[in-house]
């Protein structure tokens, strides 16, 4: 049963990640031979100031 975590800056309209949430269910499908059924795709909206690579906050662009 495959899980996929995309973590993104917030912002993305529903219709975006709904569309996202399907491309990689088809794609994970395809190459793990996994029923799309058993695929679960999760997408966490990050606010901005909530990352911090280096040690730096990662605005926006």
């Amino acid at each position: 049963m495959p899980f996929v975590k995309i973590d993104l800056f917030e912002g993305r309209s529903e219709e975006q990640k709904a569309e996202l949430a399907r491309e990689v269910t088809e794609v994970v499908s395809r190459i793990a031979k996994a029923p799309k059924e058993a695929i679960h795709v999760f997408i966490n909206d990050l606010p901005e100031g909530s990352y911090f690579p280096a040690g730096e906050v990662k605005k926006k662009k």
